[in-house]
């Protein structure tokens, strides 16, 4: 049995995060949460499943990222069997990017 992300440390991590009103206060928060690579880490898959949105190759991934094939094959992973997490961001921010 997988444990649950679900937790109460979490839903208040969650509101924090929901909390943020610009890029700025984003940056600000996530600087004094993270160290500098596990940010880079969580916007290089996020960059990751952006590419394999668009149907870019493995090969074509890890070279504009830098990503390993394990973190490629890791993110499409949760892109067709998790949470539709970053197809629901992903949807949003095209659709901010038309208007």
């Amino acid at each position: 049995m997988s444990k649950s992300i679900r937790t109460p440390e979490a839903d208040d991590f969650c509101d924090a995060i929901l909390s943020l009103r610009s890029r700025d206060e984003c940056y600000r928060f996530f600087q004094d949460v993270c160290t500098v690579n596990e940010l880079a880490s969580l916007s290089q898959r996020f960059a990751v499943a952006r590419m394999l949105t668009a149907k870019k190759t493995y090969l074509e991934i890890a070279q504009k990222t830098g990503a390993s094939t394990a973190t490629i094959s890791r993110v499409n992973r949760a892109l067709v069997y998790g949470s539709d997490g970053y197809s629901m961001v992903l949807e949003r921010i095209e659709g901010q990017d038309k208007d």
